[in-house]
């Protein structure tokens, strides 16, 4: 009897250690992905499916503003929405109907006046201007000086020393711009100043021109009081890719030249658009990731029609959501 007892014991005394292995398996899965959502999540990186830009995974960081009533007091608007738009390659690489200024055209029917300057940048490269390095004079500080003077004989003479007949074309139509008509200035750049190497910022000086964030505050705070009246919106560069030390490609969002990732140079346009009040729309969350980064670039940096398409959409979206004629009446009616 005694035998039987202990026999009975010994068959129940423990749980067999495959089960043990297989709890311990699946624990460390569990672990595994949450650490993984985890670290997608801090990257900031969206999922899509078929390329369309639908995030899942993101949070946009969108900040829409309107423009104060005070603001308008004095000023007459038509009944025709009229947007400038200011930038680079984001706005010039393709200057056609699939382009984003062409795509925001065609879905507001509103009077769109595309001034970008090719390989421009929102920072100057040096304090002082000198005739080795002409593209200077088409920064963002610099065009929105010429824009507040009314003097753009020296931006077109500067404009002959290239090639490309888009910088003297883009500065003639500044100068035939009526800025009494102007609605909204869009303020569009890509990655270029992150690319370039341009200083982040001067925490002595939140108008260092020769700073990223200095040069993108002083520009709107000259337009805002040049022209009170007029709605500023400041569109984010999208993700890129650039060249480390070594001449290997690497992402942007993961490689600093030592002046901050391209994610600082995103967060100092944030910051800047809240201190200022000018909208800030995101196209960098949600948009192009690694992962279908081939679906939505041409090469590591220019953006094809199926990108300008959404982020024209999105911008529409959020500027515009009750409609351009909505919008247009609206200001004409308050005044």
């Amino acid at each position: 009897m005694s035998n039987n007892i202990e026999e009975y014991g010994d068959n129940k005394k423990g749980i067999p250690g495959w089960l043990h292995i297989v709890i311990i398996g699946g624990i460390l899965l569990i672990l595994a992905f949450s650490f993984y959502k985890l670290w997608k999540w801090n990257q900031g990186n969206a999922k899509t499916q078929g390329v369309t830009g639908e995030s899942f995974e993101v949070e946009v960081l969108d900040q829409v503003f309107l423009l104060a009533n005070d603001k308008k007091e004095g000023h007459t608007y038509d009944d025709q929405e009229t947007i400038l738009f200011l930038g680079n390659d984001a706005l010039t690489y393709d200057q056609g109907e699939t382009g984003f200024a062409g795509q925001v055209a065609a879905k507001t029917d509103a009077t769109c006046i595309n001034c970008g300057f090719p390989s421009s940048t929102v920072a100057l490269k040096t304090q002082n201007y000198s005739d080795d390095y002409v593209l200077d004079a088409f920064s963002f500080t610099s065009v929105v000086d010429t824009i507040v003077s009314e003097d753009y004989s020296a931006l077109l003479d500067k404009s002959k020393n290239f090639s490309d007949y888009t910088y003297e074309d883009h500065v003639r139509k500044l100068a035939d711009t009526d800025f009494d008509k102007v609605d909204t200035i869009v303020i569009f750049y890509d990655a270029q100043d992150y690319l370039n190497l341009r200083i982040g910022m001067n925490p002595d000086n939140d108008q260092d021109t020769i700073t990223y964030s200095g040069a993108l505050t002083y520009g709107i705070k000259k337009l805002q009081e040049k022209y009170p009246y007029i709605r500023i919106v400041c569109c984010s560069f999208t993700m890129c890719y650039a060249y480390d030390s070594t001449g290997a490609l690497v992402n942007g969002d993961m490689y600093d030249y030592g002046n901050g990732r391209l994610t600082t140079y995103l967060q100092f346009m944030i910051d800047v658009s809240g201190a200022t009040g000018v909208s800030f729309i995101d196209n960098y969350y949600g948009t192009i990731d690694a992962d279908n980064s081939a679906g939505w670039l041409l090469d590591n940096v220019h953006v094809n029609a199926a990108c300008n398409e959404y982020m024209a959409n999105h911008f529409v979206t959020m500027i515009y959501p009750n409609g351009v004629t909505t919008a247009a009446s609206s200001n004409a009616s308050d005044n």
